[in-house]
């Protein structure tokens, strides 16, 4: 199998983890939710990925955030508060007996159906919640080789009919660019918006190096990335030309290096684009310099939240 930007170390400890499902705490052969579920039957949810680092939940205010606005938008009342929901992750957390390492999906739909309906007034109770964590390394062989791209014809759409910064269950889109991509031999996919800008990657956020400069699209056709969002304050912090811009592909081919962004492998080198290596084909000094700035950025979130917990 080709790598991928989630690809992961094995670890057995997942085959025996608790997943919360509304409240309670069940093994994961049986963790279950309805048929009718929202989320199943028409993709009517949203979620965060969210990583543990000795004991913290990094940037969950950030990730909350996103999640509550995601919901706000979508007309869903999740139905629970963000103190409980901060207590329901960490709650799964120590169940599972974990500190570090980790990685978790924070998952909620719309809620139970009476029948199959787009129909929200069909909805039975409140929001179905979901917590799924596991003991999750980045498998550092993808960080090493770095990854390839291909464009996807598939394009990012227009804010008026799914806006793209949604982080919501309807990933459709995203499923059949990543197909094309690795039927095209690469292993993840590159897509442009409406207008034929760079936009973002499938699943991650994308970045291009030119000269000292930093350039990551306008943000307005790719989801709010957290790591995106993270890697400019690093640049902002350390003096690093930045632009958020429209650029195409034209710039991304003579690129002197490229890079993805996303809460599970941080930054991962892109090597080559459409059959054309980037840079020297391996992983530029800035990509590695602010994969430095940026672990040293989860460090301080790491040792803050730290800090005000023994403050209380």
């Amino acid at each position: 199998m080709s790598p991928g930007t989630h690809d992961s170390l094995p670890d057995e400890r997942n085959a025996a983890v608790k997943i919360y499902v509304n409240g309670d705490l069940v093994p994961r052969d049986d963790a279950r939710i309805s048929v009718f579920d929202s989320g199943y039957l028409i993709g009517d949810g949203v979620w965060e990925g969210i990583r543990l680092h000795h004991g913290v939940l990094v940037f969950l205010d950030e990730h909350l955030d996103r999640l509550f606005a995601g919901a706000k938008a979508v007309h869903m009342d999740i139905g629970r508060t963000r103190q409980e929901l901060e207590a329901a992750l960490y709650s799964t957390l120590e169940a599972n007996d974990m500190d570090d390492g980790v990685h978790v999906r924070l998952m909620v739909t719309r809620g139970i159906k009476k029948t199959p309906s787009q129909d929200p007034r069909l909805t039975i109770g409140r929001a179905n919640v979901v917590i799924i964590a596991e003991h999750k390394t980045a498998d550092p062989a993808t960080t090493s080789r770095g990854v390839r791209l291909f464009t996807s014809s598939v394009r990012r759409g227009s804010p008026d009919y799914l806006d793209p910064r949604l982080n919501c269950h309807s990933k459709l889109h995203e499923v059949v660019a990543l197909a094309q991509a690795l039927e095209a031999g690469a292993d993840e996919a590159l897509m442009l918006d409406v207008r034929g800008f760079v936009s973002t990657c499938n699943a991650t956020n994308f970045f291009i190096v030119r000269g000292d400069q930093v350039w990551t699209s306008t943000g307005q056709y790719c989801m709010q990335g957290i790591t995106r969002s993270k890697v400019l304050e690093c640049c902002r912090r350390h003096g690093i030309d930045r632009f958020e811009r429209d650029f195409s592909l034209f710039d991304v081919y003579s690129a002197d290096e490229a890079f993805v962004t996303g809460t599970f492998g941080g930054l991962t080198p892109v090597t080559e684009i459409d059959g054309r290596t980037i840079g020297d084909g391996i992983e530029g000094a800035m990509t590695g310099r602010l994969r430095g700035l940026y672990e040293d950025l989860i460090r301080e979130s790491v040792a803050a939240s730290s800090s005000s917990s023994a403050g209380v």
